[in-house]
C-alpha cells in the first residue's frame, strides 16, 4: 500500500509539473511521448503508455502515473531504460523514474490511488466463503498469499491480481500459458477466490477443459443442453484449465466458441490456461485462436534458483519441517524445470527425515531421489546443444544458426532448430529468438509452423527430428 508520505510527494510533484507547464507553456510529457514512441514502436506505446500521465520532476527523479498494476510491472520490466532515455532528453538532469498506479480524478488531474479497493465489501464469514469456493470448484490451498513470485512469474502474477481486484474487463480473456507444474492452475484458483472475497455474490466457475467437454457430451446424451448452456453462459467469471484439450474436438469447440462469445459480450471475465501459446495449439479453429489472443496472454517460465529456494523454504514453513540448507540447495540445483516435481522431492525427503528420526545428508538425498534426478537430467536440453546437433546433422556451419543468410539449405535447418528449441526447452519465444541472432518471437512462431507443415510432406523428416531428440536427451 502506498504510504501517506508517498501520496503527498506524488501530489506535490504533480503540482510542480503543472506549475512548470503553465509558466513555460510547453507540453513536456507530449515531447517525451514522441521520443518514446520512436524507441519502442507505436503498438507497444499505445498498449502500455496510452493511459500514462506525467506526475512531475524533482531532484533528478521523474514520476509517471499509469492506470493499473499490470502496466506498472510491464513498464518497469521491459521499457524503463527507454522511458528514462526519452525523458532524459526533455528533462535535463533526470536519472531515475518512478512508476506508480494512478487514476484520473474528477478534476482531470492524475491522482495516486491506494492499492486497497474501496468497494471491497465487509469480509465474508469463513464458513460461508469456503462453501461458495467449494461450489465454484476452487481449491482453498491455492491463493495469492502462498504463491511464490519470482522473475519467471512476476508479470503473470501481476496480471492475475489485476483481473481479480478490478471489475473492469481490460484483460479479457486472460490467457496463461507455460509448462506443466509451473503454477498456472494455482494462479487460476487464486483469481477465483480473490474475486469471491471481493464480490461474494459473483458466479465463479472453475473447471478443467476435459470436464467441460465431458459435461457437454453428457448433456447432449440426456437431452438437456439448454441447462448446460445456462450454467456456463450465465457465469460472471469462467476459469477453464488446460484449454489445449479442445484441439481436434469440433463440436466441443463450436459450443465453447459460443459460450466464450456470450461471456465476452456480457463483459464477464474469462481466464484460460494452456501448456503452450494459443497459436501453437494444433487442430484448434482459427476463430478460437483469434479470440484467445484478443485479450492478454502471459507466460510462466521455470523458476530461477533463488525462486526455487524460496519455494522450498515456504513449503517447509507450511509443513513445519526442518532440513539442512545444504540439502535445500541440492534440491534447488538438481530439480529445475517443474515446481510440482520440486515439491514432490521435498515431501519425500521430509517424510524420510520424520520417519527415520535422523538427520538427512546430501548423500542420502541423492540416493533417495535418484529417479527424480535422472529424469530431470535427461530433460535438460539447451538451445546451444540443439543448434550444434542440427548443424552437424544437416551439414551447415554452427555460425549459420545465428546468421542472416537465407538460402533454403541454411534457413530450413535453422527453422528446425527453432522448432526443437520450442518443443524441448522452457525458453520463451523471445529468448529463443535472441539465441538465433536476435530474431523476434514472430520469426520463431513462423519457423515452428513451417516445420509442422513440412513434417507430413517430407518423408523421413519426422524420424530425423526424433533421432535428434533422443540424441539430445541421452
Amino acid at each position: 500500500m502506498k504510504t501517506e508520505q508517498t501520496e503527498i510527494q506524488g501530489v506535490e510533484m504533480g503540482v510542480n509539473a503543472a506549475v512548470d507547464a503553465a509558466i513555460h507553456g510547453d507540453d513536456s510529457w507530449g515531447r517525451v511521448e514522441v521520443k518514446l514512441r520512436k524507441l519502442i514502436g507505436g503498438d507497444a506505446f499505445g498498449r502500455w503508455f496510452g493511459g500514462a500521465n506525467w506526475g512531475g520532476f524533482e531532484a533528478g527523479e521523474g514520476l509517471v502515473l499509469v492506470p493499473g498494476e499490470i502496466h506498472q510491472v510491464w513498464i518497469e520490466t521491459n521499457y524503463l531504460p527507454e522511458l528514462i532515455l526519452a525523458a532524459g532528453e526533455v528533462f535535463e538532469g533526470l536519472h531515475r523514474i518512478d512508476i506508480q498506479v494512478a487514476e484520473v480524478g474528477k478534476s482531470g488531474e492524475p491522482e495516486v490511488v491506494a492499492e486497497v479497493d474501496p468497494e471491497i465489501r465487509k469480509e465474508v464469514p469463513k464458513e460461508i466463503f469456503e462453501k461458495r469456493a467449494n461450489a465454484a470448484g476452487l481449491n482453498p490451498n491455492y491463493t495469492f498469499k502462498n504463491f511464490v513470485v519470482g522473475s519467471n512469474s512476476q508479470f503473470a502474477h501481476a496480471a492475475c491480481q489485476a483481473v481479480s481486484t478490478k471489475k473492469s474487463v481490460g484483460y479479457n480473456p486472460l490467457f496463461i500459458h507455460g509448462g506443466s507444474g509451473l503454477g498456472k492452475t494455482h494462479l487460476m484458483h487464486a483469481i477465483g477466490q480473490e474475486i469471491l472475497r471481493r464480490r461474494p455474490d459473483a458466479r465463479v466457475i472453475f473447471l478443467t477443459c476435459e470436464k467441460f467437454i465431458n459435461e457437454f457430451i453428457e448433456s447432449i446424451r440426456r437431452g438437456d443442453i439448454e441447462k448446460f448452456r445456462r450454467r456456463y453462459r450465465s457465469s460472471d467469471v469462467l476459469l477453464i484449465d488446460d484449454v489445449q484439450f479442445l484441439a481436434g474436438k469440433d463440436r466441443s469447440q463450436e459450443e465453447f466458441f459460443h459460450t466464450f462469445n456470450t461471456l465476452l459480450d456480457g463483459r464477464n471475465q474469462v481466464v484460460l490456461t494452456s501448456d503452450r501459446p494459443a497459436c501453437e495449439i494444433k487442430n484448434l479453429e482459427p476463430r478460437l485462436i483469434s479470440r484467445f489472443e484478443c485479450g492478454l496472454a502471459v507466460e510462466l517460465l521455470p523458476p530461477q534458483l533463488e525462486t526455487r529456494m524460496a519455494i522450498l523454504r515456504k513449503k517447509m514453513a507450511e509443513w513445519k519441517v526442518s532440513l539442512d540448507d545444504k540439502v535445500l540447495v541440492f534440491l534447488a540445483e538438481k530439480i529445475r524445470s517443474n515446481v510440482r516435481r520440486l515439491e514432490g522431492a521435498l515431501v519425500r525427503v521430509a517424510t524420510y527425515a520424520s520417519l527415520a528420526g535422523e538427520s538427512v545428508t546430501v548423500e542420502k538425498v541423492e540416493h533417495m531421489l535418484r529417479d527424480f534426478i535422472h529424469e530431470e537430467a535427461s530433460r535438460q536440453v539447451t538451445i546451444d546443444g540443439i543448434q550444434r546437433a542440427v548443424a552437424e546433422t544437416f551439414d551447415v556451419r554452427l555460425a549459420d544458426m545465428i546468421s542472416r543468410r537465407r538460402p533454403a539449405s541454411i534457413a530450413f535447418p535453422r527453422q528446425i532448430a527453432m522448432y526443437m528449441s520450442r518443443e524441448l526447452t522452457h525458453n520463451s519465444l523471445m529468448e529463443i529468438g535472441e539465441c538465433f541472432g536476435g530474431r523476434d518471437h514472430g520469426t520463431v512462431i513462423h519457423a515452428c509452423k513451417k516445420v509442422v507443415s513440412e513434417l507430413d510432406k517430407q518423408p523421413g523428416l519426422r524420424e530425423r527430428i526424433e533421432r535428434l531428440t533422443d540424441q539430445l536427451k541421452r
